[in-house]
């Protein structure tokens, strides 16, 4: 996600991960499906990999939201 969002309470950060999941399953979910149907063992594996990727990804991109300006111990 490039806009930049106020997570100022548990019901922010909810809507932000439903937004999050959806925008995630309709860019990598569909590839996975079709790997499964279409493709190999390789191609699942891959399509899979993608997947947890961008969960990844999104969880990172909070966790740095939350921690900026936070010194380091």
């Amino acid at each position: 996600m490039e806009e930049q969002i106020q997570i100022g309470n548990r019901g922010d950060f909810g809507q932000w991960a439903i937004e999050v999941a959806k925008l995630i399953v309709s860019e990598q979910g569909f590839e996975l499906a079709r790997s499964a149907r279409d493709g190999d063992e390789n191609d699942v594996r891959a399509a899979g990999a993608a997947l947890g990727q961008a969960i990844t990804n999104a969880l990172m991109e909070v966790y740095d939201g939350l921690t900026e300006g936070v010194a380091q111990e």
